[in-house]
C-alpha cells in the first residue's frame, strides 16, 4: 500500500476521492457545462506517487488542489494536491460514453505534499501552485462551487470512507501539461500564514 504522511506519521489511504468542476473558471476554461450535481470519481491508492512524471506520447495535465485526508469521519488534515489526467486520452474517453479511469487512475497520478492537522475554519484555507517560481493557480473556500463538507456527505451518500482517505476538492484554472525539468511548488494557507507546502522537479 502507498501512503503519505499526516503530522510526520505515515498513513495508507484506501482510496482518493476526486470531485472534479468545482471551480467555474475551470469549467470555462474547458468548456464544460456546470453540473447540478457534485462530479465525483475515485483514484485507488496505486496511483499516490512521490514523483512527477511527462510523457513523450501521451499529453499529461496538472491539476493542483486544496486536499483533505479523513479521519473518523472527519476532515481532519489538509494538504497540496496534484491530481494528474491523461487529457487527450480523457477526451476520447468521454467522447465514446466511457469511464474515466485509464485517464484518471494511471500509477504515478496523485501526488501528495504532507498533510497537516488544521484547526482554523476550513473557509481561511486556500492554495497556490506556482510553476518555475511563477503562480498558474490558486484556489480557495469562496471560488468553490460545492464546499468541502458538502463534498464530503455527497460522497458519504454512498460510499464509507476509511480513516486516511483523501478528498480531492477540485481545481482552479491554469491547468497545462507536465513538462520534464519544470519546478513545482504547492502551498497551502490559513489566511495568510503557510501551513504546509511540496515541491517536486518532473522527470
Amino acid at each position: 500500500m502507498k501512503s503519505v504522511t499526516w503530522d510526520g506519521k505515515a498513513v495508507y489511504p484506501s482510496k482518493i476521492v476526486c470531485v472534479g468542476r468545482n471551480y467555474a473558471d475551470h469549467i470555462k476554461e474547458f468548456d464544460n457545462e456546470a453540473s447540478q450535481e457534485t462530479v465525483i470519481f475515485i483514484k485507488p491508492n496505486s496511483a499516490i506517487s512521490n514523483e512527477i512524471y511527462s510523457s513523450k506520447s501521451e499529453v499529461v495535465h496538472f491539476a493542483g488542489e486544496i486536499t483533505f485526508l479523513i479521519s473518523s469521519g472527519e476532515l481532519r488534515g489538509v494538504g497540496f494536491g496534484l491530481d494528474l489526467t491523461k487529457r487527450d486520452l480523457q477526451y476520447k474517453l468521454k467522447a465514446k460514453g466511457w469511464p474515466w479511469e485509464r485517464a484518471k487512475a494511471f500509477d504515478h497520478s496523485a501526488v501528495f505534499s504532507d498533510f497537516v492537522t488544521f484547526k482554523c475554519d476550513i473557509s481561511e484555507l486556500r492554495m497556490e501552485f506556482y510553476i518555475n517560481d511563477a503562480l498558474v493557480q490558486f484556489g480557495d473556500y469562496d471560488l468553490m462551487l460545492s464546499k468541502p463538507t458538502q463534498m464530503l456527505n455527497e460522497a458519504k451518500s454512498f460510499l464509507s470512507f476509511e480513516d486516511g482517505d483523501l478528498l480531492m476538492t477540485g481545481t482552479p484554472k491554469g491547468v497545462g501539461s507536465v513538462n520534464s525539468g519544470d519546478k513545482y511548488l504547492g502551498k497551502i494557507f490559513e489566511k495568510e500564514k503557510l501551513i504546509v507546502e511540496g515541491s517536486w522537479v518532473v522527470k
